[in-house]
């Protein structure tokens, strides 16, 4: 799927993938995030954190009328507060897309799959 866009010059189409990748990159710049983790961690066989490449595997864009709502599965660092962290990665993801897209996201759903001890 894709998201329309018209304006004076015409449309422009944004796929989800790259929507997701950027929700993705922003969510990882957020300290206390380890990183992206599958959405369906055992099916996927995927129980490392994903790379860059896959992030739409770890972040579910919907449309729903002119609004975007984003679903991210992430891995968080041992020892931070999980309500912080996930309420700024939903902070910085809402503002991210707000301004790369010039849409408005009407929610940031994050999901814990998992909690890694890192090196601080």
């Amino acid at each position: 799927m894709s998201i329309g866009l018209k304006n004076e010059f015409g449309k422009i189409e944004i796929s989800n993938d790259v929507i997701a990748q950027a929700a993705g990159g922003a969510a990882v710049e957020c300290y206390g995030i380890v990183g992206m983790a599958s959405r369906h961690q055992i099916r996927d066989g995927l129980t490392d954190i994903l790379r860059k490449e896959t992030f739409t595997k770890g972040v579910i864009v919907r449309n729903v009328g002119d609004d975007l709502h984003i679903d991210m599965y992430v891995i968080i660092g041992y020892g931070t507060k999980i309500t912080e962290v996930a309420y700024q990665v939903q902070s910085k993801v809402k503002y991210t897309l707000s301004k790369l897209l010039g849409m408005t996201v009407g929610s940031v759903n994050i999901f814990v799959q998992g909690v890694r001890v890192t090196n601080l």
